[in-house]
């Protein structure tokens, strides 16, 4: 039951898609991420596939997560882990898979009312830099920022 990180494959779709649905619903159950799905499936492909280093985590050959990296601007714009497979580290590892990828650093939003991602980026070097409005659902988010490693072989 080892953990392992591999570079997204075209075929990795339905799974990440339904990982997604899944790991926002238990975020914000009174959401109704089902209604959403096909909006996130048409930004998954022309807004985050073309432009993104995207990990994906598997276990047991089963997707448990994902991360998206912008590979220009080093824009983390999605950290998303099967609910059944939290706590076990593979935020974690794929954050730093992510660091790996965007050396000089890496900025994200996070919904101010997600705590539990707050502290888990907070944990790993994160801090927050400002404060701003979610364009898509109006929700407050904070800009978050690690600032790289000061070190090249760190």
């Amino acid at each position: 039951m080892s953990l392992t990180l591999r570079p997204y494959r075209a075929d990795d779709e339905p799974a990440a898609i339904d990982l997604w649905q899944r790991a926002w619903q238990v975020a914000y159950p009174q959401i109704a991420f089902a209604r959403r799905v096909e909006w996130w499936r048409g930004r998954w492909r022309d807004d985050l596939v073309p432009v993104a280093a995207i990990v994906v985590a598997e276990r047991d050959g089963a997707m448990t997560g994902f991360v998206t990296i912008d590979r220009t601007s080093g824009y983390l714009d999605q950290l998303a882990v099967a609910p059944d497979q939290w706590n076990r580290g593979i935020a974690r590892a794929l954050l730093d898979e992510a660091k790996r990828l965007s050396p000089r650093g890496i900025e994200l939003h996070v919904n101010q009312d997600n705590a539990r991602a707050i502290r888990l980026y907070e944990r790993s070097g994160f801090a927050i830099a400002g404060e701003d409005v979610n364009p898509h659902s109006g929700a407050p988010v904070f800009l978050m920022r690690w600032r790289g490693a000061t070190d090249p072989g760190a």
